[in-house]
């Protein structure tokens, strides 16, 4: 294992990097003070944390001290967590055992080469099934890593991560996320059936092109690190104009459990780091079939609500499209929401209150309008700071 300092583009990090040709990368008890030492090192010059993990676990030859040091890395990782500052893995081929569960998924970020195995168990100890879920691919798959990033692209990527969450440029970015321009400006609706339809609209700008214009550059991560990945959540870290600001983003359609639980772990890491947030929704509402009520639909939308409630740092929010309901309620700032003209927010879709009163369809734009969910109703009732664009 190689432990030192290292220069990613314009930043320093300091760098753990384990040799798999040496007893597979085995970890005893002088290689586990080694990483502990690294990270103490990390916390005193306030430098991330880059882990390039290739191991086999703990040494079976050194017996029970070293699988204790599974205990003393973990301490290590949150000993810098608590001090705010990032902790990056990359799992390289194999990263199996302790160093895969006390380590690397203890990371802030998860990045992992292609084709590497990952799993808890070496083939050996697992009866030799090698499926997919035990290799990189399967682990993105099921939201345990962030991102894919083939060898070659490691140095770029890892710089460019590096520079978006050194604790020396996010220092400075307690100030909230400026509220994004509107894509569309458009006159104000009639009617509260009309907002719907505006919101509803194919050709309306969506997240990404609203990403694509507020960042200079960004990095998404994904996954909520217990077997779900939801796509229509997109989030990440960004950079505008030399401030880093943490985004969680609704895509249009109706989100997972594994959504939800992603944009939570987003809002508390960057809670965590100290970097202000911006959300975008635009959700008809969450998912609410069986799949998602056995993914836990409910708990999943309460962490994204106290992950939000819980936010030391501020958290800004632009509705961009439709506001549905608690699933869109659930990323929005109590204080600090605007919305464009391109959008509404209701406590239940017209359709769906329709259903409830036993209305027929041709008075759902009716009930659209008694629900009172056009922007202008929303900036009178107090619930939004203004109408963007």
């Amino acid at each position: 294992m190689l432990c030192g300092r290292a220069r990613l583009g314009g930043r320093e990090a300091v760098l753990i990097a384990f040799d798999f040709a040496f007893l597979g990368g085995s970890v005893g008890a002088d290689a586990g003070a080694r990483i502990a030492a690294a990270f103490e090192r990390a916390r005193e010059l306030r430098l991330p944390v880059v882990s390039l993990v290739a191991s086999g676990g703990s040494r079976m030859q050194e017996g029970i001290r070293a699988l204790q040091q599974l205990q003393v890395i973990a301490r290590a990782c949150l000993a810098i967590r608590r001090e705010s500052i990032p902790h990056i893995a990359v799992l390289r081929d194999p990263t199996t055992g302790g160093m895969w569960a006390a380590l690397a998924a203890n990371a802030d970020v998860v990045l992992a080469t292609p084709g590497a195995a990952v799993a808890f168990g070496g083939a050996r100890v697992r009866g030799g099934a090698d499926g997919v879920e035990f290799r990189s691919e399967g682990k993105y798959a099921d939201g345990q890593i962030d991102r894919l990033v083939p060898e070659e692209e490691l140095p770029a990527r890892l710089a460019e991560l590096v520079e978006l969450l050194h604790p020396a440029r996010v220092a400075a970015s307690p100030d909230p996320a400026p509220v994004p321009v509107a894509l569309t400006a458009r006159a104000p609706v009639r009617t509260g059936s009309q907002a719907v339809e505006r919101a509803r609209a194919a050709e309306r700008p969506r997240a990404g092109e609203y990403l694509g214009v507020y960042f200079d550059r960004r990095f998404e991560i994904g996954g909520d690190r217990t077997g779900g990945r939801d796509e229509a959540m997109i989030c990440g870290f960004g950079d505008r104009g030399g401030r880093t600001i943490a985004f969680a983003a609704q895509c249009g359609t109706a989100n997972t459990p594994a959504g939800f639980r992603t944009a939570a772990r987003l809002i508390r890491l960057a809670d965590q780091l100290g970097i202000p947030v911006l959300t975008l929704v635009d959700t008809p509402g969450a998912a609410n079939d069986a799949a998602a009520e056995r993914g836990g639909i409910g708990p999943a939308i309460a962490e994204a609500f106290s992950a939000v409630a819980a936010a030391d740092v501020p958290v800004t929010t632009l509705v961009i499209g439709e506001g549905g309901s608690g699933g869109a309620l659930a990323l929005s700032a109590p204080e600090r929401t605007w919305i464009t003209s391109d959008a509404y927010f209701a406590v239940i879709a017209p359709e769906s209150a329709a259903a409830i009163l036993k209305r027929s369809e041709p008075e759902v734009p009716e009930l659209a309008g008694l629900l009172r969910l056009r922007p202008e109703d929303l900036l009178e009732l107090g619930f939004v700071r203004g109408v963007v664009g």
